[in-house]
């Protein structure tokens, strides 16, 4: 039996807008995914979350789905063991954290953490940075190790219970509701400072900041782990555009790659996940121009094809799974449930 899901995150667009924005689609194959589809087994179709949750619904949802939920709901998923293999580390022992370099905004009276995705930072001027902040923790006898440009490992086993956020989940707003809170919260601030002291006057950032680049002003603590805390046997068997943190999850299936369309996954069979993230970058800045000119091309690449396949049997069935900052909405469809013609097809379950 083939079956393959499609996580959009942010494909749920907000409440506010949400009708102004979807009589600006031409949707015709996403409306029949959506209107003809069949009851969820394993709960309700809409899956509502905290709005100050430590982690986007997708993410908590891509977690517990690869066996990497916690123990805890009142921090960031647990990831960082699983995210170290990829880069050849192991947590043999101890808790460990992902550190981001991040660029935070400074308002009129506060705060903001800008999308990593927007910080562009080449591996040499990481690699440097990376250096001071490694002295810094390590005079406090802390390990932080190398994953890539945009992701660092550290050792911290005192701040295991700190609750984190992930970067994501903190975009946008005010850094002070999402800040490590929790016992040791202040040893991690007094070492966030001192490596955003010695950051701010590099010659790194002053180059930067001459370009009109984001400054690299700071560092972002979350999903800490423990080596007991890794990935759980996956649902699926080939998965595709994992990247981020959720490359991690790539160690757990048979098969991953890459794909633009919906044609290169067909062939796999089996049980397939793909993640489409291009929302997410649009939908945290609030550019909802830009938000449907992605959502639209989706249209071509991805539903069309997908409900050609559900309706030639090459596909048994298809789930695509849409969210927001607190909500994740749920549409099964499978070749009998497309035969359910007295079902207009509409956007409206995107309303949901």
């Amino acid at each position: 039996m083939s079956h393959l899901d499609l996580l959009l995150p942010f494909a749920l667009p907000p409440t506010e807008i949400a009708p102004d924005l979807l009589k600006e689609l031409d949707m015709p194959a996403l409306a029949h995914l959506l209107s003809r589809t069949r009851p969820e087994s394993d709960g309700p179709r809409v899956m509502m979350f905290d709005g100050y949750a430590r982690a986007l619904p997708h993410e908590a949802w891509l977690a517990g789905t690869f066996g990497l939920a916690g123990d805890r709901r009142d921090s960031s998923p647990p990831v960082a063991s699983a995210w170290m293999r990829v880069f050849g580390h192991e947590a043999d022992a101890g808790c460990w954290f992902v550190v981001q370099p991040v660029h935070i905004h400074i308002a009129r009276d506060h705060l903001v953490l800008t999308d990593t995705r927007a910080l562009t930072l080449s591996e040499t001027d990481a690699r440097t940075l990376f250096d001071i902040a490694r002295e810094v923790f390590a005079e406090a006898g802390k390990t932080l190790m190398w994953g890539n440009a945009s992701a660092w490992f550290l050792r911290a086993d005192d701040w295991a219970e700190l609750s984190t956020a992930t970067p994501d989940a903190a975009t946008g707003h005010n850094v002070d509701i999402w800040m490590p809170h929790g016992p040791c919260e202040r040893d991690w601030r007094k070492l966030q400072n001192e490596v955003q002291m010695l950051w701010f006057a590099h010659d790194i950032n002053q180059r930067r900041e001459a370009a009109g680049e984001r400054m690299v002003n700071s560092i972002w603590l979350w999903g800490a782990a423990t080596p007991r805390q890794d990935l759980a046997t996956a649902p699926y068997t080939h998965a595709f555009n994992l990247q981020g943190w959720t490359e991690a999850l790539r160690l757990a299936v048979k098969s991953t790659g890459t794909a633009s369309d919906a044609r290169q996954v067909l062939v796999q069979g089996e049980k397939t996940l793909v993640l489409l993230d291009d929302l997410l970058a649009p939908a945290l800045a609030n550019d909802w121009g830009t938000w449907l000119s992605v959502l639209q091309q989706f249209e071509d690449a991805w539903f069309t094809p997908l409900l050609e396949a559900l309706r030639a049997g090459h596909l048994d069935s298809v789930r695509v799974l849409a969210g927001d900052a607190a909500r994740l909405a749920r549409f099964s469809a499978t070749r009998g449930s497309l035969r359910k013609f007295w079902i207009k097809p509409a956007l409206s379950p995107l309303l949901t």
